[in-house]
């Protein structure tokens, strides 16, 4: 039963694969930098900071206003002989207003400089969250292709077991050993069936984080290709070679940097506060009024008559503005020593990624050449172990236990393998993040 259902498992998943689109490491990566969550935040933000260069522009524009009002009264009211009368008046008026900043301390000029600065540094910001987009799908992806070898591992080591089977139930029927190794060997083949759909599941749960990664449609087949070997038995660059080059190219430190320098204009905006402003305003206007019972002026002339013009000049001199000034100073100097240690443990934490991934990469090669001579000698001694075995000068468990040193051998292999492809490319990605976008 348990043979049969491994079968139908077996089938099904080629049946789905084969129905599936094959994703390639390339395509994952152009598809998730374009509809990962993250990076549509990162652009809706990148927007924002345009709009917000636009407003400051616009303070340097005037404004114009304009109006009209009309109101009636009914009723008794005081006359201009001091005596109340039954009387009904109507007025109408009308507006328009310009208003010009002429200085405005400063700040608006300022605060353009600081809007102009934000931009780069916006960009850098959603160039950074594309490029650990990309790096975690590039985890992901050889996470996915390293369950799946594994997967081939458990299948080979159910292979062979079941080999061992047919070999002990030969032996059996020629009484040269005993019939309960026959249910150690089923045992054993049992154990790694089981093994085998665990495997299965880890590679299933493997691809379903790249998927939910790429923020996928469920409705999408998906698949993936295998990767061509990158870097193999070429020198791995030192660490400060990687460094330096990073220092250079990491859109996490441009971006870091770059709130150093907004943090600086802050300062400089806050103490626009001390300088003083002036502002430019004119006005016309007219109005037109009737008394009922009175001898009114036609419409027309009276707005001729009522016609005013004004101009006039506002100096607003900061005295004393209970230290709020001071104190938006004080913030942003606090503000600007964050962003100083903000950037100091960005360098930090990208030399201490780089030294890490340098020494994964390096200790994965070393491993990677000792798991392959390892697992040459282990699959020698299981076939020597296995002739030996079928003259019956070795034991069922002396046989079993070759095997685990063969598979274990191989797993290690396969691990060395794609640890070393995986820890090769995050060191290019550090050197030039164009290597995987």
């Amino acid at each position: 039963m348990k043979r049969f259902l491994i079968a139908i498992v077996a089938i099904g998943q080629a049946l789905a694969a084969m129905c599936a689109d094959v994703w390639s490491l390339d395509s994952c990566i152009s598809y998730a930098v374009s509809h990962n969550l993250d990076v549509r935040s990162a652009e809706i933000e990148t927007a924002s900071t345009a709009l917000d260069l636009i407003e400051v522009k616009d303070r340097f524009l005037p404004t114009v206003s304009a109006g009209a009002s009309q109101s009636w009264d009914f009723g008794r009211g005081l006359t201009a002989q001091n005596t109340y009368a039954n009387r009904n008046t109507s007025s109408f008026g009308w507006s328009a207003r310009l208003s010009l900043p002429l200085f405005q301390g400063l700040s608006a000029l300022r605060e353009l400089r600081r809007a102009r600065a934000a931009q780069p540094v916006s960009q850098a910001r959603l160039r950074d969250t594309r490029e650990q987009t990309a790096l975690g799908v590039l985890s992901y992806y050889f996470q996915a292709l390293y369950t799946r070898s594994m997967t081939d591992v458990a299948r080979e080591n159910l292979t062979l077991a079941r080999e061992q089977l047919s070999r002990t139930r030969l032996l059996v029927e020629g009484g040269k050993t005993a019939e309960v190794e026959v249910l150690q060997a089923e045992a054993e083949v049992a154990r790694n069936e089981a093994e085998l759909v665990q495997a299965e599941g880890d590679a299933e749960l493997a691809l379903l984080d790249l998927r939910q990664a790429l923020n996928l449609d469920p409705a999408i087949g998906f698949d993936i290709a295998p990767v061509e070997s990158a870097g193999d038995g070429a020198v791995i660059p030192q660490v400060a070679d990687i460094y330096a080059a990073a220092l250079g190219t990491n859109s996490g430190l441009r971006a870091a940097e770059g709130d150093v320098e907004l943090a600086r204009h802050a300062i400089s905006i806050a103490r626009t506060g001390y300088i003083p402003q002036l502002s430019l305003s004119a006005g016309l206007g007219s109005s037109y009024y009737t008394l009922s019972g009175a001898d009114n002026q036609p419409f027309g002339r009276q707005m001729r008559e009522n016609f005013s013009k004004s101009i006039g000049l506002t100096l607003s001199v900061p005295v004393f503005d209970a230290f709020a000034t001071r104190n938006r100073v004080r913030r942003a100097q606090v503000q600007l020593r964050q962003a100083d240690l903000a950037l100091e443990r960005s360098r930090t934490n990208l030399y201490k990624a780089i030294e890490q991934a340098h020494r994964q990469a390096v200790t994965a090669g070393a491993t990677l050449a000792s798991s392959e001579a390892a697992t040459e000698a282990a699959r020698v001694a299981l076939d020597a172990m296995q002739k030996k075995y079928d003259f019956g000068r070795a034991t069922l468990t002396e046989t079993t236990e070759a095997r685990t040193t063969y598979v274990n051998a191989l797993a290690r292999l396969t691990q060395a393998r794609y640890e070393q492809q995986l820890r090769r490319r995050i060191l290019d990605f550090y050197a030039d993040p164009s290597t995987i976008l």
